[in-house]
């Protein structure tokens, strides 16, 4: 499930050396959106997850090649090198790896509790490629032409057909069209977002799907024979799709929120206190997510629902109804392991990962905070486009106008993960032109050495000069 389950998204390898970074950074001459232009030098992006040259991302001048293909470019193209160097790292697969531990242990719970005849009921698939096509991502799930998540300035994208999975779901008619009728899926996610401590640009989900057959569902009940799972003349409520039967929604959804529970159950604890609320996806209906009470706090888990019928429909599986949930393996890990700091996931410190080298999956453990080095901060203010150069602009280029996540983006591409924290502090009108500027801090801390003022300077100096140059802003400073 994606769209609003919104876990924690990411950032990217940390710098060891900025001034590198920020030098490699003029050569680029990146584009409104923080992308290589077509007139650029062509850029080698490389890297390895597993020590290996097969699969390394390069973007050329007109082609981005990852994981062994290679895809034209475009005027949708927005892909980042620093975006491109984490596809293939899949941190989930990763022995020992915070966010490989809760994907195990939600594994794990899944084989024990689902068994037929002494196997497991859930088939697992985690290592599809995060490159789909946007007819995958959004059309597969039937999210509106005009839904705010299709946004260029939202997503990823390689050319205006083919873009980094926003979620998991991407997946879900394919494997259904394979026969599946329980999978989990788990893999990383891409999606532009804002700048702090629980957000990051890639992320990772996981996401479950069971479908029922009408002997399935009903085999259980009292005249269950005499039961449906569909209805010809029905009408869509509240509760229902309009081609579902309402007693063959309430088992599904019953089915749905009592295996979730024993899910959250085994992750938290006994003696944990859920809660649902009711919510919209395109994808499902009707829709939920789960809270959970934890430390004082309710916190948002997952989103779940019963599946579209259209969906299923879609995917050759026209006999059967289903459910379908979808989690973020970031918030569980940072919430189950006390890790304050999303870009943490990245670190390859030995300090960090030795800390989840357990010899049991289910092992508690509490990180222990490395030394937390200064934080130091710069803030940026200028003005915004004007509205009338602001579309003029749009309509030249073919992108859209500016958008806070533009700015996010090119502060990421420039600073990495020596970002913190970006936050709005002042929005300003003018009484008079009405012309807005907004003032920006933007928080520096290295994860692993003691920053100095003189190289933040370096790196909010580059910030400054590319905000006006590729944004169309006009800087205060």
């Amino acid at each position: 499930m994606g769209i609003q389950t919104r876990t924690l998204p990411l950032l990217l390898p940390f710098l060891h050396s900025s001034p590198r970074h920020v030098a490699h950074r003029r050569s680029l001459k990146l584009s409104a959106n923080g992308i290589l232009p077509t007139h650029s030098h062509t850029l080698l992006c490389r890297h390895s997850s597993n020590g290996s040259s097969a699969a390394q991302p390069v973007i050329g001048q007109d082609s981005v090649e990852v994981l062994g293909h290679t895809y034209p470019r475009d005027d949708v193209t927005n892909i980042t090198p620093r975006i491109l160097a984490k596809v293939g790292r899949n941190l989930h697969n990763q022995s020992h790896h915070p966010l490989w531990l809760i994907k195990e242990r939600i594994k794990d719970h899944f084989y024990g509790a689902y068994t037929g005849r002494g196997n497991p009921l859930f088939s697992v698939h985690d290592n599809l490629s995060p490159v789909v096509t946007t007819e995958q991502n959004f059309d597969s799930l039937l999210i509106p032409a005009d839904h705010p998540s299709r946004k260029r300035g939202d997503n990823y994208f390689l050319n205006r057909t083919t873009m980094l999975r926003a979620h998991t779901s991407a997946h879900q008619r394919e494997l259904v069209r394979s026969g599946l009728d329980r999978f989990l899926l788990a893999g990383d996610v891409y999606r532009r977002d804002e700048i702090d401590a629980t957000h990051y640009p890639v992320f990772h989900q996981m996401e479950g799907v069971r479908l029922f057959t009408n002997h399935e569902l009903f085999s259980r009940v009292e005249n269950g024979e005499d039961l449906s799972l569909f209805e010809a003349g029905g009408r869509r409520t509240a509760q229902k799709q309009q081609c579902h039967t309402l007693e063959a929604v309430k088992l599904v959804e019953h089915n749905l929120k009592s295996t979730l529970t024993r899910l959250v159950t085994s992750l938290f604890g006994k003696d944990l206190e859920v809660r649902w609320v009711d919510c919209y996806f395109p994808f499902t209906h009707p829709s939920f997510e789960m809270e959970v009470r934890f430390r004082g706090d309710w916190l948002e888990v997952l989103g779940c629902g019963v599946m579209e019928q259209e969906l299923v429909n879609s995917a050759g599986a026209g006999n059967k109804l289903g459910w379908a949930f979808g989690l973020g393996l970031e918030r569980l890990a940072m919430v189950l392991y006390s890790i304050p700091d999303i870009r943490l996931f990245w670190s390859q410190d030995p300090r960090f990962l030795q800390q989840f080298v357990l010899s049991d999956i289910h092992q508690p453990v509490s990180f222990q905070p490395l030394s937390k080095y200064p934080a130091l901060h710069n803030d940026i203010s200028f003005w915004l486009p004007e509205d009338e150069r602001g579309r003029e602009a749009g309509r030249e280029s073919g992108r859209e106008r500016y958008t806070e996540n533009d700015f996010y983006e090119l502060v990421r591409s420039i600073g990495g993960d020596l970002v913190e924290k970006v936050t709005l502090v002042d929005s300003f009108s003018h009484p008079k032109t009405g012309r807005r500027s907004h003032c920006y801090r933007i928080v520096y801390r290295h994860m692993e050495r003691t920053l100095t003022q003189q190289e933040v300077n370096r790196v909010h100096k580059e910030i400054e000069s590319s905000v006006e140059l590729e944004l169309g802003v006009v800087g205060r400073y």
